[in-house]
C-alpha cells in the first residue's frame, strides 16, 4: 500500500513541476488572462499633485 502512495506522489510532484514549467513559459510570452491589466484611476481618485 506504501508503494502505491509513493509512485502516486512522484507522478503528483511531476505533474505539479510540468504544470509550473508552462504556466511561466505562458507568463513570459505574456499570454492574455495571466497578467492582470494595471488599474487606471480616475481624474478624481488621483493624488493631488504637490502644487506650490
Amino acid at each position: 500500500m506504501a508503494r502505491h502512495d509513493e509512485e502516486r506522489a512522484k507522478r503528483l510532484a511531476a505533474a505539479l513541476r510540468e504544470n509550473l514549467k508552462r504556466r511561466k513559459a505562458q507568463a513570459r510570452e505574456g499570454v492574455e488572462g495571466l497578467r492582470p491589466e494595471p488599474v487606471k484611476k480616475d481624474a478624481a481618485e488621483q493624488e493631488p499633485s504637490s502644487r506650490t
